[in-house]
């Protein structure tokens, strides 16, 4: 028996905005005149505020929240300009170059005069100290948590050491000509703070110091995030233009809507698509964007997999019928032929289309040996809810019904966002996945750069737990194109390769790739300046009020 899922889950708001609107409103304008401050109000779509140590939980959508709000990463993402994709930019780290004589090591000249929250100064040691935090499990700042978020995205580091206090040396396993684009994911937290709160990460949640544009005021978990304007942050061009963003976690989408018309909060993301007619009429606006973010399913390919049959991976994706679930997201979605859109320069040549058709998908099952009287029988770990899952549950629903008509019968486990990251993680083979009979993920997936869009996905290196090839892809010849891409320090070069690996995901349907997302917000006529980044990292610093 599948499990079938309700289109929406019952939430309540946080305790805090339960009391009379009349209420919350005059106790914000007292507030705000007391203070002169100004105020946004963000409902997102977690349900709890991300990890506020240095590397956030939840997934690549909670850096906008506690990650790049509150710390800085060395190499930095551009995530304020709406008319084209973002680029890497200098962070913490004003430049870098290769070692001339060994490709492997990597120096990054620190930037000067960055200060953290509490006022000591950020230098090489920190780099040191951080790096060690995540990557050292002998270090008395290890943390378990921090390092299982960001240890998977940078696994090219073998060593670092400072050089000098403005000066540090990375050195990757292999050459790595992608090496820093996952940089943008280590986050640079305050050794200082961390020995001033007793060596104690839970102390250091409440009381957390970066380097970021916003300090962190206040933490009530389920509740809410209350983020401070740093008038001493190093770049003068990012100063915050409000003066406290207050994070609102309300993982239901209708309430979070409500939340919206309500005078509650002042913006949210991810507004139920049937609701859409009613905010727009009410006054509010929707604010989308060209998004590089696909919501697949990750198949394994590992033996006894019911997906390890090409066929049956080639039928899924021809079962799908894609502009019906953007029909269902009432347009707020693409459908998705590939992992990337085709104005991608690594799309390649694809031999096999991402279409809807149902009679070859039927076909290619019966090659297999399915049918809707004998099903393949498929069990996929999905999540409630959660910042770029999009509308999990309808959207799985959808997808489940459409498979059954092809001969694939689909179980679903939902779960909440972070077990499912535990899951991801972990990879297909694992005992907490393959044990409970789980052959495939439903987990949004950054698409924005190659290392994130790409080679992650299919080096035989990389299979989890070493990294996130959660399916345990392995092809030699993959891995002599990624070889290649590595030592290649040259754009086209790069370009040609990926455009080669990504044709071969396709052919050989390594997911199930139904849409790309838009990310949709929606604001109230109050906000004014918020920015949607061509990405899943947003900066918040734009927000006025």
């Amino acid at each position: 028996m599948h499990a079938m899922l309700s289109p929406r889950t019952s939430f309540s708001l946080p305790r805090w905005l339960t009391v009379a609107p009349a209420a919350l409103a005059l106790s914000l304008a007292f507030q705000s005149s007391a203070l002169a401050e100004t105020v946004a109000r963000y409902g997102i779509s977690l349900a709890d505020i991300p990890l506020t140590t240095g590397q956030p939980d939840k997934g690549a959508g909670a850096y906008q929240f506690t990650g790049h709000t509150i710390y800085d990463p060395l190499v930095a993402w551009e995530a304020n300009v709406d008319n084209r994709p973002g680029k890497l930019m200098p962070g913490l780290a004003s430049s870098w170059k290769v070692d001339p004589k060994d490709s492997k090591k990597w120096l990054f000249t620190l930037r000067k005069g960055a200060m953290f929250h509490d006022g000591s100064e950020f230098k090489a040691d920190a780099v040191v100290w951080n790096l060690d935090k995540v990557l050292n499990d002998k270090s008395p700042q290890f943390d378990a948590k921090q390092a299982a978020q960001v240890k998977p995205r940078i696994p090219s580091i073998a060593s670092y050491r400072k050089v000098d206090d403005y000066t540090v040396e990375i050195t990757t396993k292999d050459v790595d000509a992608l090496f820093l684009y996952q940089l943008p994911w280590f986050l640079i937290s305050s050794p200082a703070q961390f020995e001033k709160v007793g060596k104690d990460w839970n102390k250091f949640a409440s009381a957390p110091s970066g380097t970021g544009p916003f300090k962190l005021e206040k933490l009530v978990p389920r509740e809410r995030a209350e983020l401070v304007k740093y008038a001493g942050y190093w770049d003068k061009t990012r100063l915050a233009k409000t003066d406290r963003i207050i994070l609102i976690p309300i993982p239901d989408a209708l309430t979070r809507s409500n939340a919206l018309l309500n005078g509650q909060v002042d913006l949210i993301e991810t507004p139920p698509p049937d609701v859409l007619p009613q905010l727009t009429g009410a006054g509010f606006k929707l604010v989308k964007n060209v998004t590089p973010h696909v919501w697949p399913y990750h198949f394994s390919t590992l033996p006894g997999s019911p997906w390890a049959d090409i066929r049956v991976r080639k039928a899924a994706n021809l079962a799908i019928d894609r502009d019906g679930v953007v029909k269902l997201m009432n347009g707020l979605a693409t459908p998705a032929i590939g992992q990337l859109d085709a104005t991608s320069p690594w799309f390649g040549k694809p031999t096999f289309k991402l279409k809807y058709d149902v009679a070859a998908a039927k076909a290619l099952m019966a090659q297999a040996g399915y049918s809707q009287a004998k099903p393949m029988k498929a069990k996929i770990i999905i999540a409630q809810g959660g910042t770029g899952q999009m509308l999990s549950l309808p959207m799985n629903e959808y997808l489940q019904q459409s498979l059954a008509e092809v001969g694939i019968q689909l179980e679903f486990e939902v779960v909440e966002l972070e077990n499912l990251y535990l899951h991801w993680r972990s990879g297909a083979k694992a005992d907490m996945n393959a044990g409970k009979g789980i052959s495939g993920i439903n987990l949004a997936y950054v698409t924005a750069d190659p290392f994130y869009g790409i080679t992650r996905f299919v080096d035989s290196r990389y299979i989890a737990p070493n990294g996130v090839n959660w399916g345990g892809y392995n092809n030699p010849k993959i891995d002599a194109s990624l070889d290649k891409i590595r030592t290649s320090f040259d754009p086209k070069v790069q370009d040609a390769l990926l455009a080669g690996i990504h044709q071969t995901m396709v052919d050989e349907s390594l997911m199930l790739w139904v849409v790309h997302d838009v990310n949709p917000h929606v604001l109230s006529p109050k906000v004014k300046g918020f920015v949607q980044a061509q990405h899943w990292f947003q900066d918040l610093t734009t927000l006025k009020m």
